[in-house]
């Protein structure tokens, strides 16, 4: 193919990518939690040209949070602690998935529990909503029925949600994961293993931040999950080592905000990625990464994104 029809190509035509049998128009997506459920940031960009939007967690039934301060700004990113606030499964579907439907980006809702039975329920709701996608799974929250472990420090816990999620969900199922945890490639085997059809990594890394002129924590949990540029290069390698270790797609998430960034994330495994706090501070940086993105397929003679996953080259 001569690189003037490589010209000639639209950006659709260049930067749609198909996960989990879902073809998507271009792999840039909205990160869970930094965006509301997605109708919050119609009014600073053009949702119909997002890849999807990954709504804020959903639980079974409304949550209210943790209680204030949620969010510190730190050096490179910043710590939240929101508590997972939302609305619930019911309301999301009536209220604001009706909405979402007007848009021609994808809808997947995040879904979290603290039982494997709170996360059945809530996709037993969800399944009543027409025009969503697939799920993302949150199984970063603690299993109350096992101590409190995070459900994704043990790959053994893991798989056993993901399992029950997959038997009652008729969508696509993507976990997301965390980097929480000894080895990232035996998390993302194990939720394999368990009929995940696509992974999302990373979910933020626990830290905290201190006041130093009362000495308290600045955060009321005291400690968040820390997301933005500082984990980045985090987020790279557990791409890379999950890419590896697994067959099933992967969405890269961390730091991510602009052509560079995405890029790294895509050569290192990542067959889509997710745009988190960069929204806070650059509410378009999403649309100048699906500009980039179809500038460097054409300069480079690519004639999808999809030819550009994985090929990282480790020779020196």
């Amino acid at each position: 193919m001569s690189n003037q029809t490589i010209e000639e190509k639209s950006p659709t035509d260049l930067l749609a990518i198909e996960i989990a049998g879902i073809r998507f128009p271009n792999p840039i997506w909205t990160a869970s939690g930094t965006c509301g459920y997605g109708l919050d940031m119609a009014e600073l960009i053009d949702l119909d040209r997002l890849g999807a939007i990954c709504t804020k967690g959903l639980s079974a039934r409304p949550l209210r949070g943790n209680p204030p301060w949620r969010i510190v700004e730190t050096h490179g990113g910043m710590l939240n602690a929101i508590g997972l606030q939302n609305i619930g499964a019911r309301a999301f579907i009536n209220e604001k998935l009706p909405l979402l439907r007007r848009y021609q980006a994808r809808v997947i809702p995040n879904v979290f529990g603290y039982t494997i039975d709170e996360y059945i329920e809530a996709i037993r709701i969800l399944e009543d909503g027409e025009g969503i996608a697939g799920y993302e799974l949150n199984i970063s929250c603690p299993n109350v029925k096992a101590g409190g472990e995070s459900f994704a420090n043990d790959p053994r816990q893991a798989a056993e949600v993901t399992a029950a999620v997959r038997r009652v969900s008729t969508r696509p199922v993507i976990v997301k994961l965390s980097p929480n945890v000894t080895s990232i490639a035996a998390s993302a085997l194990a939720v394999e293993a368990a009929g995940a059809d696509a992974l999302s990594l990373i979910n933020t890394a626990i830290g905290m931040a201190v006041d130093v002129n009362t000495r308290r924590p600045r955060l009321a949990n005291v400690t968040g999950g820390l997301s933005g540029p500082a984990i980045k290069p985090i987020a790279v390698r557990c791409v890379f080592q999950a890419a590896r270790a697994v067959r099933i797609p992967i969405i890269g998430i961390g730091g991510i905000a602009t052509i560079i960034d995405a890029l790294e994330f895509i050569i290192a495994g990542a067959s889509a990625v997710q745009v988190g706090t960069a929204n806070f501070y650059d509410p378009t940086a999403s649309m100048k990464i699906i500009d980039g993105l179809a500038d460097y397929c054409r300069q480079h003679g690519l004639r999808s994104i999809g030819e550009l996953v994985g090929t990282i080259r480790l020779d020196q």
